[in-house]
Order: C-alpha cells, then structure tokens, then sequence
C-alpha cells in the first residue's frame, strides 16, 4: 500500500463500500473491489485475486448473518441451495486459483472484462424477467445448481470475485425469488473465498493491508446493501450497476 497516492486509497475504499452495497443489494458487486485493486495498483494477477478474496470471507459471512437473520436462509428449498452451492465452492475454487497462477495479466484483464460484461447482462435479464404478477416461486434442482455453482466458483477462484457476482442473476433467471438468490449466494461466497484465501495465501499473493483498506468499507457497505434489499426499489441501482459495468468491461480487458 505504501507509495500509492491518497486519491488512490480513497478510491479503493470507495469500491469496498460501492461493491459491500452491490453484494447484498443486488449480487453483482464483489468485483467492484477487484476491479480497483486492478486497475488502480500494479499488483500481479494472483495478488489482486487474492487480496480480494480475503475481503469476502468476512462479507460473506456478514452477509450470511443479516439473511439469516432477516428469514431467506430458513427456507429448506433455500438452504438446500444454499449447502450445494457451497459444497461445489470447495472444488471449484482451488481450480480457479491454481489457473489463475499460470495466466499472463493481459489474459486476466480479458477474462476479467468478460466477467463483468456477463454480469452486467445477467443483470439486465433479470430486471426484463421480473414477474409482473404474483408467480410462485420455483427451485432449480440439484443437478442444475450443481452445474451453476461449479462454473461460478470456478470463474470467483480464477478472478478473486465473490460467488454473488453470477449466482445471483443466475438463479433468478432460473426462477428463485430475489432475497433467496441473494441469501444463497452468500453462503456460497464464504466457502469460496476461505478456500480461495488459503490458495493464495500458500502462493504470498495476498497484500493484507489493502485487504484492509477494501474491506472494513466493504463491510459498511453490506449491511447497507441489505437493508436497501428489503426496504428500497432497487431498479435505478441496477441500471447504473448495468450502466457502469459495461463502461468497465472494455477497460479491464484491454488494460490487461
């Protein structure tokens, strides 16, 4: 952290809080993070990666609380959800870091803006699909979350994002009602950034007082993330969350 300028340091601060806000809110938001410490220091790949996932085993675990707390991850079919997705997280992840320490950063950068442009358009779908009437909800089976919480967690480990980024317009495109989505994915998020943080950790890619930095924000963030979730129409933050992705997605890529 030592050499970057004050602006800097207030800007990472800024994408902790932005993105806590964004991971509770909406999903799509633990990259807000990655984002910055990508584009705003000159850490390698696995470092950025790493220095984000540690941010997220304590969002997500904050994040768990509040939904637990608020009833989402009482359900059975939630928690059922819930369990696989975090059960596919201890796989997935240690694949995505061990690919992420052979990868060059211009190959980083790309996948990285594919992410966020995926993202950004799982968003916009969800908006477009929201039911206009009272539709009852539906739960994707075990094979199909399987399926989703493998590709995710592998893609978290690869780019350090936290699970919530593409899970949470995943399920709901799938049919899970929003605060089920939200709160399933933050179980997921715990598993992939502790195993994540571990393989990172057993690589030095970590820088733990810019983990600092982001994160307390980030904290701040999640629990206003929630309460925006229950109490506040959310339509003008997703389109500026759309909006402010896809100006990101072709900066990250060809920053790489």
């Amino acid at each position: 952290m030592a050499g970057l300028a004050v602006p800097v340091l207030l800007a990472l601060g800024l994408a902790g809080f932005v993105g806590g806000i964004g991971i509770t809110a909406l999903g799509p938001g633990g990259v807000l993070p990655t984002i910055g410490l990508f584009a705003l220091t000159d850490l390698a790949p696995a470092e950025v990666a790493g220095t984000a996932l540690v941010t997220h085993v304590a969002t997500g675990a904050l994040a768990t609380a509040a939904y637990t707390r608020s009833g989402q991850l009482r359900a059975p079919a939630t928690r059922r959800t819930a369990a696989v997705l975090a059960g596919t997280a201890v796989l997935g992840t240690p694949a995505g870091v061990l690919v992420n320490t052979v990868v060059s950063a211009r190959a980083f950068g790309l996948v990285l803006g594919l992410l966020v442009a995926g993202a950004a358009v799982l968003v916009w779908y969800r908006e477009r699909r929201r039911p206009t009437g009272a539709a009852a909800p539906s739960h994707p089976s075990t094979a199909a979350v399987t399926g989703l919480g493998l590709a995710v967690s592998v893609a978290s480990g690869l780019v350090g994002v936290g699970g919530p980024m593409l899970t949470v317009p995943l399920l709901i495109a799938l049919g899970v009602p929003v605060l089920e989505s939200l709160a399933s994915a933050q179980v997921q998020s715990i598993v992939v950034a502790t195993v994540g943080t571990l393989g990172y950790l057993a690589h030095g890619s970590v820088d733990w007082p810019l983990a600092a930095l982001v994160g307390v924000p980030e904290l701040a963030g999640v629990l206003l993330g929630w309460r925006i979730a229950h109490a506040l129409p959310t339509r003008h933050l997703k389109n500026a969350l759309v909006l402010t992705l896809l100006a990101l997605a072709p900066y990250l890529a060809l920053h790489g």
